[in-house]
């Protein structure tokens, strides 16, 4: 497909179902009868894909206003987005953050050491049953593991809390991002309708009326390189020397005047 220099690729779905909802209402349209016959709807959708600069183009102008209005309307809410959310360096994204950091290392931490002690303490009851420090590091190990349990339990209920409040949230951002406000969406649809009646249209219309397109031919369709206007094609001026005159020119030799004195010496007098 050729590239459109002025269509963002974001809208090229935009164009592309414009495109299809003309090809698929064709027959309800008398100019665009002859669809089927000599071209079909995949045909013309190919040629139309083909020439995306050339039919965009016609609606340049409220393409240019809707991005703009799009483009405002993003900075605007961008900007309300910043201001609800947290800043950056604020005490409680920090204490945010540092919970969140203790949370994984402490039962990591915690873990380990519950296991050296609790190792060392049971090869040490082993080799001295009666050594004080062996039940020492056992009750150590014992502890730390109390408190490896303890983290992986607050760890997993704040990934619970966590998971049940982005629910809650995503909803409603989904359902504010598929609607559009009220500038823009009027601006989208005035592309929408230029595009369809000065780009697409005309288009389908210069390629169905276009005699070297065959059906029958194993080629592809001719390309349009351009959407019809109203106007009228200059006379052609040819020179006569082009053949192309009807009349002929006068044509003068002026007489050959010579001096007797200086004529060649077999044409001077006796």
């Amino acid at each position: 497909m050729n590239s459109a220099p002025h269509l963002l690729a974001e809208d090229r779905a935009e164009y592309e179902r414009v495109l299809d909802d003309a090809l698929r209402t064709a027959h309800g349209r008398p100019d665009l009868d002859d669809m089927g016959r000599r071209l079909n709807a995949e045909q013309l959708r190919t040629m139309a894909l083909n020439a995306t600069a050339l039919i965009t183009g016609a609606a340049a102008a409220e393409y240019g206003h809707y991005v703009k209005a799009r483009q405002e309307a993003r900075t605007s809410a961008g900007a309300s987005g910043g201001v609800l959310g947290p800043a950056v360096g604020d005490p409680s994204e920090t204490g945010a953050g540092f919970a969140a950091v203790l949370a994984v290392l402490a039962p990591v931490l915690a873990g380990t050491a519950a296991l050296i002690l609790l190792f060392v303490g049971y090869v040490l009851k082993a080799v001295s049953p009666d050594a004080a420090f062996a039940d020492t590091l056992l009750t150590a190990g014992w502890f730390f593991g109390a408190l490896t349990a303890a983290g992986l339990l607050a760890a997993a209920i704040g990934l619970l809390v966590t998971a049940l409040r982005n629910e809650a949230t995503q909803v409603p951002a989904e359902d504010a991002a598929g609607e559009l406000p009220d500038e823009v969406a009027r601006a989208k649809e005035a592309w929408r309708h230029a595009l369809l009646e000065r780009g697409v249209l005309p288009f389908l219309r210069a390629a169905l009326a276009d005699p070297s397109a065959d059906p029958a031919s194993s080629a592809p369709p001719r390309r349009v390189n351009r959407i019809p206007k109203v106007g009228y094609s200059g006379p052609d001026f040819s020179s006569p020397g082009d053949g192309g005159s009807t009349g002929s020119r006068p044509t003068f030799t002026s007489p050959d005047f010579t001096s007797p004195d200086f004529g060649p010496p077999e044409n001077r007098p006796e």
